[in-house]
């Protein structure tokens, strides 16, 4: 199972990004995007930035994960 978690853009490096979510930063390629800036929200899938996310639907996904994580549930 793939789990997409909203990650923000904390740097852009040609068509790399590095992207973040609770202190963890991965790289991701843009190549999928033609749009994507320091700051935004994207969904990160096999190593590519598929789409981007707003960021209070965003927020409030990353904010529901952390719930579910707490009460010990599984999000599948």
């Amino acid at each position: 199972m793939c789990l997409a978690v909203p990650s923000k853009i904390i740097e852009i490096n040609d068509t790399l990004a590095k992207v973040a979510v609770d202190g963890v930063v991965r790289e991701a390629s843009l190549m999928l995007l033609d749009d994507a800036g320091i700051g935004d929200y994207v969904i990160v899938h096999a190593g590519f930035a598929i789409s981007k996310v707003d960021e209070e639907a965003a927020l409030q996904t990353i904010q529901d994960m952390r719930r579910i994580l707490e009460l010990g549930g599984d999000p599948a």
